[in-house]
């Protein structure tokens, strides 16, 4: 994407946006609620056509070329586009018929991709009876029917417990292995950490940042050595005495969290400071900086989580991109 604007009325979504994904990569997106990551993806996806600024996918113009765009691209959008009655394969054989793939073509791909995702035992099971993290697999497996060369995953964990969250991104990092490209967009800061080669942070429509997780966590000013009181109580004695700018307090988790620019010298110093006043440490700590803290310092706002009550729309995105 290259200076890509959008709007719907007079609200402003994208505004001069500038995305670059590289090949055989997870590039996340990460943005607050309304920062214009799902707008993005419609456009790129062909679903939305932009305003203004130039768009490429596989190296195609989604504008001049978007039936060949949408034969070289997979979508999960944040709702599961699967029919609850019928059986995973089942489903699977429906899309593969969708994208005009003929009915043996169809089944032996729905095949394929149930072994793939560890759902062959499972594929004539009704999807009502599926747990989240199975669902979330189905759906992805069925944005692969046509082998994609980029697929699109946006807010693909919305909802899933903490292990249907692990089962999509071992999913995800499979296929990456085997070349696909992967643009997420994801609210989840873990996710991003945990997936992406190269983070967009984007706010109010326009890139604000983009690096690597490590390079957007030095960002905000290196390492920070986080102390753990036992004694709530002390926590400003504690406070006092270690010093320094950039000091915060958080009294419900009893913590102090210090810059350390220097990592052994700082938790050197810590442990001797505190010894000596006799305030006792729970446990102490030298980390990197979170993308939750990159986040805000440069949204000034903290990473939220993603909502789980939005209804359904009446048409898949799927369904749209295949018609």
């Amino acid at each position: 994407m290259d200076g890509v604007h959008k709007r719907y009325g007079e609200k402003r979504a994208l505004d001069g946006l500038d995305l670059a994904v590289g090949a055989g990569t997870v590039h996340g997106v990460l943005g607050p609620n309304g920062a214009g990551k799902t707008t993005a993806v419609r456009i790129m996806s062909t679903l939305l056509r932009h305003d203004a600024g130039r768009v490429t996918v596989a190296g195609l113009d989604v504008r001049e070329r978007a039936g060949e765009v949408r034969r070289r691209i997979g979508l999960l959008g944040q709702h599961a586009a699967l029919d609850e009655k019928l059986g995973g394969r089942q489903n699977l054989e429906m899309f593969g018929r969708l994208f005009h793939l003929g009915a043996r073509r169809a089944g032996s791909r729905a095949d394929e991709l149930l072994e793939r995702f560890g759902l062959a035992d499972t594929g004539r099971k009704a999807v009502q009876q599926y747990s989240g993290g199975m669902r979330r697999r189905l759906d992805l497996a069925a944005s692969l029917i046509t082998d994609p060369d980029v697929l699109f995953l946006d807010e693909p964990t919305t909802g899933l417990d903490p292990r249907g969250r692990t089962e999509v991104w071992e999913a995800v990092r499979s296929l990456v292995g085997g070349g696909t490209t992967v643009l997420l967009t994801t609210q989840y800061l873990e996710e991003a950490d945990q997936l992406a080669d190269r983070i967009s942070v984007i706010d109010d429509g326009r890139a604000v940042a983009e690096g690597a997780p490590d390079e957007l966590k030095a960002h905000v000013g290196g390492d920070r050595i986080d102390v753990v009181l036992r004694d709530a109580t002390r926590l400003a004695e504690a406070a006092a005495l270690l010093g320094g700018d950039g000091l915060a307090l958080d009294p419900d988790r009893r913590l102090i969290s210090a810059p350390a620019p220097d990592r052994m010298a700082a938790l050197t110093r810590t442990v001797r400071v505190l010894e000596e006043a006799g305030v006792e440490a729970e446990d102490i700590a030298v980390r990197r900086p979170t993308l939750d803290e990159v986040f805000l310092a440069l949204t000034g706002r903290p990473g939220e989580e993603p909502r789980t009550d939005r209804g359904a729309r009446p048409r898949t995105e799927r369904a749209e991109a295949a018609a």
